[in-house]
């Protein structure tokens, strides 16, 4: 049905088209039951390598066409903290390098479907590798994670000096699912999680950026969103000693 509505077609349409298509090709692509549909693995080996296919045709055609201007709307999807500290910045040269482009820009830290969202590229910051991804997706950079309060709410309330101490402060946690729950920290080799409780749950990073800075409690964010306010002294980092020293990797997925 999704799909459907994307080109405009029924859903009976495209379940015509697949079911051609398995005939032609003489394997299942798609389970199909009742209350949802699943591609079978050669259905899965089989969309891998057509979205591979589809990107070097792509490809080929942007490098046959370089000698023309790149022009048309590019939607743009990032988390708040990434959009507002990174591309924000670059878009009045970006726009003035390509005139004949315009962009739409979405900051949110809620994970989207592209396709349902019709994004051309998403930004992703994320633990580790992207998992169950079946976009193309390149990396773009990475960044470390650090536990930071204001100087004020340290002289208020005294600095943790293990994550032990925690529980007596105020964490500023997010109220949607995360890929990794809680606040990690390596004590005495072993890798453990506290859980951010506190009276105050945010939906992105840089309102928990802001509320660390009016000092309202101790936050733990990409380093990258929190440089600038480390540098001017309006945050300090804490527990720098038992940071796990995870990475947060930054992808564009499309």
């Amino acid at each position: 049905s999704a799909a459907a509505k994307l080109f405009g077609m029924t859903p009976s349409a495209v379940s015509k088209l697949v079911t051609r298509l398995e005939a032609r090709l003489g394997a299942r692509l798609v389970n199909r039951s009742t209350r949802k549909l699943q591609l079978t693995a050669e259905g899965q080996a089989f969309h891998q390598r057509c979205v591979t296919i589809l990107s070097d045709i792509a490809e080929a055609e942007c490098e046959a066409a370089a000698g023309r201007a790149p022009r048309g709307r590019v939607r743009v999807n990032a988390n708040v903290a990434f959009g507002n500290q990174i591309l924000l910045p670059l878009v009045p040269a970006f726009l003035a390098e390509h005139p004949e482009l315009s962009i739409d820009l979405v900051f949110t830290d809620q994970v989207v479907d592209l396709i349902e969202e019709r994004a051309d590229i998403a930004i992703r910051v994320a633990p580790g590798p992207l998992r169950g991804n079946q976009l193309m997706a390149r990396k773009i950079g990475e960044s470390g994670v650090a536990v930071v309060a204001s100087p004020d709410y340290i002289a208020r309330h005294g600095e943790p000096k293990t994550p032990a101490e925690l529980v007596k402060h105020n964490l500023i946690g997010f109220n949607f699912a995360r890929s990794v729950e809680g606040w990690p920290f390596r004590v005495d080799g072993a890798l453990i999680s506290i859980a951010a409780v506190g009276n105050t749950q945010v939906g992105d990073g840089e309102i928990a950026r802001q509320l660390a800075v009016a000092g309202i409690g101790l936050a733990r964010l990409g380093r990258f969103h929190v440089e600038a306010e480390i540098a001017a002294g309006r945050l300090v980092t804490v527990l720098d000693d038992f940071n796990p020293g995870d990475i947060e990797v930054i992808h564009a997925v499309y």
